[in-house]
Order: C-alpha cells, then structure tokens, then sequence
C-alpha cells in the first residue's frame, strides 16, 4: 500500500483508496453510455465503397481502446483523466469524412491526426501553446466546458430539447413545449435532486450514491411500465439505453476491427483534400484536448497558477497516442473526457481511478448489456452536478474590463451553443487577440497566441476553402 501511496501520490494530493477506486467507478459509469453512442454514430455512415461499420463491433472496439488508453494515462500520467472516443471526432468522420473515403481510409487519416499530436508534443510546441494562453481564458475554459457538460445532461435526460422551430430553438421538456412530461426525464430531475442534496451535505460517494439509486428507480420504473426505448413512435421512451437486462449479460467480444485502416486516402482524393480533412483533425483533437486538460486539472485543484498541472508533457504524448491507437482499432479519436470530472467531483485526484475505469471498461467487452443498463437520463444528472461545479470557477476572473469580459463570455458560450470545446476556445482566442490589440496591448499577446489565433481563422473558413476550385 505505501507504494501504492507514493506511486500515485495519493496521501500527498490529499485522497484516499476508498476515494479513487470510487472516483473510477462513477468516471466509468458517466462513461459507458460511449460503448452505445459511439457505435450508433460510426454505425449510421456509408462509406464511398457503400459499406458501414457493424455495430457490435464498433462497440467492442469502443470498449477496448478505451480501457487500454484510461490505464496507459492513469500509469504513465497519474491523473484521473479517463479516454474514450471523441464525439466530434466521429460524428465528423461519420458525417463528412466518409463521403469521399472509404472507412479503413477514414480511421488513416485519424492515426496520421495522431502521429502528428505526438510530434507536436515531443518537439515541445503543444506545451508552448498550453503555456502562452492567459490565465483568464484557461480560466474561461474551465467554466465553459463545464457548462456545456452541463448543458449534455440536460439535452441527454430530455429537460432541454429541440423545439424544430426558427425561434425558439430549445425549450423545456420533449419537444421544447415547456413542461416535463415523460417519465425518464422526471427520473433525471429526481436523480439530480437527489445528488446535489447529498453533494451539498458532503456525503461521502454522494455522486455514486445518486447514480446507484437513480438507476435502481429507472430499472424498477422500466420493469413495471415497460417504456423501452425513444423513438418517434414511442416518444416517452428512455433517450439512449433501456435500464433492463434481457438474455444473459455476457457477450463474447469481437475485435475483427483492429488493425482495419489504411492510408490510401492520398490516391483517393489528392494530398490537399487529405491536407484540410487532417488539418480539422488535428486542430479538434489539440484544442479539445487542451480545454478538456484544464478544465479537470483545476477542478482536482491540481493546476498551478499558469493552469499548468504534473507530467503535463507525458500527459500530452498519451493524449495524442490517444488518436493512433483510435484509428488503428477503428473506434475513432480517442482523447480525455470531460465526464471524468464526475470522478474527480467524487474525490479522484490520481492515476489509481484510472486503472478503476479501464478495467470495467475492459470488463464491458465482455458485459455489454450491463454496461448500457444505466440511462443517460440518470447519468445526464451526475454531469450537470459536476458542470455546476466546474462553472464556478468563473468568480476568478475580474471582468470588469471588457477586453476580458467578451473574450471570456464569448468562450464560454458558444461551447454549449455550438457543442464544441473547440470551436469555443477558437472564439476565445480570437476575441482576445483583436481586443488586446485594438486597446494597445499588442505586445502583450504571445507571439504564438497569434498564430494560434490566424490558425482558428482558418479552422472556422475551412469549408469556404474546401470549396475553392482544386481543392
């Protein structure tokens, strides 16, 4: 145990065992819901050779890359940061990608994603950046991500959901029309309720307590009305997974997907079209990750007053691994999830919740039907719990002045607006470079800061260049 303890550092940064094998439980659980939803959306494209990823083993592959990434970062990093694959990462590859692509193609261009995170890392460039953005916007970030954890479980849970009209775009309930009318979602409002009243009284597993209960109740609710799953038929379903296990619980995995990627993309579609796609890879993967780091780093309240946290470095090269390992077992971009702040809200403050969450990650190979008997309305609660928590974290910055002010709010906003970290921190970094400069602060701004912010120009004009002729 004691070096276990000094291994981890676990008494150093003030938690315990009991603290970090919770920590990694509830990590896992406001997770696994990506074992269901990851397959669903690489499952739902056709390629341009008219082919589609099955889903039972898209769902394997999930579950593998995500438990051997979770320990490799709990290991090598030490921190309680667990990986999975990225949302917008796969919805893009799903959506846009593949139109042009083959999929083993698609999963090459996402492994050449990684190899260059990880030449950015080790030439020391990714630190550069972390280290020149100001403290305010890491700030910014750290509450805008937690906003839009925020805003998932409320879109999840069905609280907040499209109304299909100009204006308003969301509203209150299914369909937007005000009121709570199904049955899951009451689940989550109960569930939430429950949770912060345990969080705000300091029970210890106040979290899992929460998810434990509220999915006891979804499970019993299910077995006596039967509700099944949403659809435009049976509006007043469960969103995403059923809480109900039918037939036996274990399921052989089927890992046939591993290795399935090639780099024939350059003789598909030309250098400069492989050039833009990698380029949006690339800038996604780097910055998501970089607000996703910040924000949980000071959550744990491991950062420093630059936002900077332990083995930072080696955290990065593992993140950008992340990518290579995703692409070569077809699951996607694999990159650190911001719904490891539950198990950081929960006491995680180490790698040793790490090896926690991969584990019954690993174990969901092979126990998919349990994996998915939580429902998104139950976890969707733990993630707005933690996003409140993360939120909070905007009473450091002084916005008196507006040259921080917009910059900030701009960031924050537009992360749950446009459901992208990335597209928040580019806002950001923009915002901030033209009012500082505007103002006579030029000199101010980190050389790189400047480039980052041009680079982002490029981001948001990349489907205007796209669109250019030879392109």
């Amino acid at each position: 145990m004691n070096r276990l303890d000094r291994f981890f550092e676990i008494s150093a940064r003030g938690s315990t065992v009991g603290a970090e094998l919770r920590g990694g439980v509830v990590t896992f659980i406001a997770m696994a819901y990506i074992i269901v939803l990851n397959p669903i959306i690489l499952s739902s494209g056709t390629d341009v050779a008219g082919n589609s990823l099955p889903f039972a083993q898209v769902s394997a592959a999930t579950a593998l890359c995500a438990g051997v990434m979770t320990i490799l970062f709990g290991l090598f990093a030490r921190m309680p940061f667990a990986f999975a694959a990225g949302l917008g990462i796969n919805s893009f590859l799903a959506t846009t990608v593949i139109g042009s692509l083959t999929w083993p193609e698609a999963m090459g261009l996402v492994v050449i994603d990684g190899l260059i995170i990880v030449a950015l890392t080790v030439s020391g460039l990714r630190r550069l950046v972390f280290n020149a953005v100001p403290i305010e916007l890491k700030l910014a970030i750290t509450a805008g991500i937690g906003l839009f954890i925020l805003f998932i479980g409320l879109v999840d849970a069905g609280f907040i959901s499209s109304t299909k009209l100009a204006s308003p775009p969301v509203g209150l309930g299914a369909g937007g029309h005000g009121s709570i009318t199904t049955i899951p979602t009451l689940v989550f409002v109960l569930t939430l309720l429950l949770t912060g009243a345990l969080v705000v009284r300091e029970v210890r597993g106040g979290i899992l307590i929460g998810l434990a209960v509220g999915t006891a109740v979804a499970v019993a609710i299910e077995a006596i009305w039967h509700l099944g799953s949403s659809s435009a038929e049976n509006p007043d379903g469960w969103s995403l997974s059923v809480p109900a296990l039918s037939g036996s619980p274990f399921a052989l995995p089927d890992l046939s997907l591993v290795g399935s990627f090639s780099f024939g993309s350059f003789e598909r579609i030309g250098a400069l079209a492989v050039t833009m796609l990698v380029f949006t890879l690339v800038f996604a993967n780097f910055f998501d990750a970089m607000g996703t780091f910040t924000g949980l780093s000071r959550q744990a309240g491991l950062a420093d007053a630059s936002g900077s946290f332990p083995r930072l470095p080696t955290a990065l090269i593992v993140e950008g691994a992340g990518a290579v390992v995703g692409g070569a077992t077809s699951a996607s971009s694999n990159t650190v999830f911001i719904e490891s702040g539950t198990g950081i809200g929960e006491g995680a403050r180490t790698g040793l919740a790490n090896l926690m969450s991969g584990a019954l990650f690993l174990a969901a190979m092979f126990l998919a039907p349990l994996a998915s008997i939580v429902p998104t309305e139950v976890a969707g609660a733990a993630l707005v719990i933690v996003g409140a928590m993360m939120f909070s974290q905007l009473r450091h910055i002084d916005i008196s002045g507006m040259a921080v002010a917009l910059p900030v709010v701009l960031t924050v906003a537009v992360m749950p607006f446009s459901y992208s970290i990335a597209n928040g921190i580019g806002v950001g970094f923009i915002s901030w470079v033209v009012l500082h400069a505007a103002t006579g602060r030029a000199r101010q701004i980190s050389p790189l800061l400047w480039v980052v912010a041009l680079g982002f120009v490029v981001y948001f004009a990349r489907a205007s260049l796209e669109a250019l002729p030879g392109i």
